[in-house]
């Protein structure tokens, strides 16, 4: 990690960079997939999961019966915390509800907005080396409040050729039962495009690797929606004297080892907090699983010392952080001036890792600096908004003249003459 003391302002966009994602490489690759799966469907999806995972697959959709009985792999500790983390995500996003409203905005003109769910959506749940059981729950759960008619999943195979059973479990207490063994870009393929098997969807949702980032960010460009740009994961650390350097480096370590393409970030108003905390990462490193990701994150990683407050908060609301973590005395007031951010954990007792599982709030936020103009994911990221509009005979009357000039001075003179023709006939009825 880079050590940066006091950097001057002018020094801090090179200090904030985030790793580069080099697309191009990726991006002829990329399209033939989403071409291919668009001209050949189910061939095609079968035949990169040949060549992708290893899996010769005879059918993509499994079978109910895996999905039902999926539960029995699993233990009662791992189902208790699955109930835990349900019931907290369920009741943060069920808060979430929008009301319709209705307004007279002039007497005889009436708006009202009325809230419907998006009808098809696409979750895509990444597997390998880490399956993300609880992204089911972070995606599945709002869909479900929301009133998405169908919900379809795509999650890739296993080498044994079958699929997680926490993440199955997880979509069959959610009621989930259209699951694909497909992943990649190609999975992004099938949903955005549709196949002989796979549904067309309206939007897309889900993490994964650079193919499937760029894969979604390409259908988005065509007829389909996502759920946001997401890139790599990245966590920013706020700390003074009162901070446990233990915790600090738990919290960086938990986004590092996420993949080599993580950035962890710490920003201390102590000098001497830098040097505690590269020692218990070293510590903490020695024993952790994915070591050789976490290491690789690291080297993409900053230790800052700021000597004062206001700097700092300059300084994250200029990163606009992923994940965010307070860990100052003042963490309240800090966490009220904070713009930019796609998740805050406040206090000492508070680490990243319970956003992630089962706090409540979902995991699924903005990256790569998006936080300044994209929230994390909630129950509206699955609804869509309908405005209506009603005008009585004397409501036109009013506002006829206002939209004439306007139109007339846009020279839309169409526009002008569907409220003339309308007020036309009112004064004949006069």
């Amino acid at each position: 990690m880079e050590i940066y003391i006091n950097p001057s302002k002018d020094q801090w966009p090179a200090i904030l960079a985030r790793p580069e994602t080099d697309f191009s490489r990726l991006r002829d690759s990329v399209k033939s997939i989403l071409e291919n799966v668009k001209k050949r469907g189910d061939r095609s999806l079968k035949e990169y999961t040949l060549t992708f995972d290893s899996v010769d697959l005879r059918e993509l959709q499994l079978p109910q019966e895996e999905i039902f009985t999926a539960g029995d792999k699993l233990t009662e500790k791992l189902k208790d915390a699955i109930a835990t983390a349900r019931h907290n995500i369920e009741k943060f996003h069920s808060m979430q509800m929008p009301e319709d409203m209705v307004v007279d905005t002039m007497p005889g003109v009436k708006c009202w907005m009325k809230h419907e769910p998006i009808e098809r959506v696409g979750l895509y749940i990444p597997g390998g080396t880490a399956p993300l059981l609880s992204t089911v729950l972070m995606l599945g759960i709002p869909a479900r409040l929301a009133g998405c008619r169908e919900i379809i999943l795509c999650t890739p195979p296993g080498e044994d050729g079958s699929v997680n059973p926490a993440i199955l479990y997880c979509a069959s207490i959610l009621g989930i039962e259209k699951i694909y063994m497909v992943g990649g870009a190609q999975a992004i393929a099938a949903m955005a495009y549709g196949t002989e098997t796979i549904p067309k969807v309206d939007k897309i949702f889900g993490p994964g690797n650079q193919y499937v980032t760029h894969a979604k960010q390409l259908v988005s460009l065509e007829n389909v929606a996502i759920d946001m740009p997401a890139g790599p994961s990245e966590v920013a650390v706020i700390a003074d004297e009162s901070a446990d350097p233990s915790f600090i480096a738990a919290d960086l370590l938990s986004q590092a080892e996420h993949g080599t393409d993580s950035q962890v970030i710490l920003i201390t108003i102590q000098q001497e907090i830098i040097s505690n905390v590269k020692k218990e990462l070293e510590i903490q490193l020695a024993d952790l699983p994915r070591k050789d990701i976490a290491e690789g994150a690291l080297r993409n990683s900053r230790l800052i010392y700021i000597k004062n407050q206001e700097d700092i908060l300059e300084l994250v609301n200029a990163y606009a952080p992923e994940h965010l973590i307070i860990q100052c005395r003042n963490y309240a007031e800090i966490g009220k001036r904070i713009r930019n951010a796609g998740s805050v954990f406040l206090g000492p007792y508070t680490p990243e890792s319970a956003g992630d599982y089962a706090s409540g709030t979902n995991h699924t936020l903005p990256t790569g600096g998006y936080a300044r103009a994209y929230s994390g994911l909630g129950l509206d990221s699955f609804m869509k908004r309908i405005s209506y509009q009603e005008i009585s005979e004397s409501g036109l009357t009013s506002l006829g003249a206002t939209i004439k000039t306007m139109a007339e001075e846009e020279q839309l003179m169409a526009h002008s003459n569907a409220v003339e023709i309308r007020l036309r006939k009112l004064c004949e009825n006069i």
